[in-house]
């Protein structure tokens, strides 16, 4: 059974930094790229970051490239979202998840690359 379990969200001013992590069970995750994505109500699923299986290459949106950071940790199972700079757009809930195919060199910025994700952690950003 796989398992995502993020953690790390919360009440932030702007300008401020987080740290999301996500923690990974039930798979062989040093070979699947992972990805975050972020939610509000009403909106659809939009991605935010994704890091190789490898952890040599990270993609990220426009709207968070110079302030967030992904970053993987094969030996636990885990992968960590910095946020810096955070603004009150970034407000959402975050989720990560697993990328459908192992050791794949096509896309990781779709929400259908991903087969199994988290429950979310809620990130508030106040002005």
């Amino acid at each position: 059974q796989v398992q995502l379990t993020e953690s790390g969200g919360g009440l932030v001013q702007a300008g401020g930094s987080l740290r999301l992590s996500c923690a990974a069970s039930g798979r062989t995750f040093s070979v699947y790229a992972m990805g975050w994505f972020r939610q509000t109500p009403g909106k659809e699923r939009d991605f935010v970051a994704a890091i190789r299986w490898s952890g040599g290459s990270q993609y990220y949106a426009d709207a968070v490239k110079g302030r967030f950071t992904i970053s993987r940790d094969n030996a636990k199972n885990t992968v960590y979202l910095q946020m810096t700079s955070l603004k009150p757009e970034d407000t959402a809930v975050y989720y990560c998840a697993v990328h459908r195919f192992q050791s794949y060199s096509g896309s990781v910025v779709r929400e259908n690359d991903y087969d199994y994700w988290g429950q979310g952690t809620q990130v508030t950003v106040s002005s």
